[in-house]
């Protein structure tokens, strides 16, 4: 399996996170990825901590009939 690095990633849907650390969910011991988004999302304000499952955090996503990353690392 790939491994979550630290750092800015851009989501299928054109917004900006950034991952802080991978942390374990405490009834299941499943890796979460902890992540910020920096501008506001889904009504919540700006610098919201999301977690999500690191294997859905990897995973490869159909969208307009082509398959692409949920999320893909970047350099900045």
């Amino acid at each position: 399996m790939q491994e979550v690095k630290l750092g800015k990633y851009k989501h299928f849907k054109g917004m900006i996170v950034e991952v802080i650390g991978i942390a374990l969910d405490s009834e299941t011991m499943e890796k979460m990825v902890v992540y910020n988004h920096p501008d506001p999302v889904k009504g919540k304000g700006a610098n919201t901590m999301w977690v999500r499952p690191v294997v859905m955090f990897l995973e490869t996503i159909e969208r307009d009939g082509k398959k692409i990353k949920r999320f893909e690392y970047i350099l900045v």
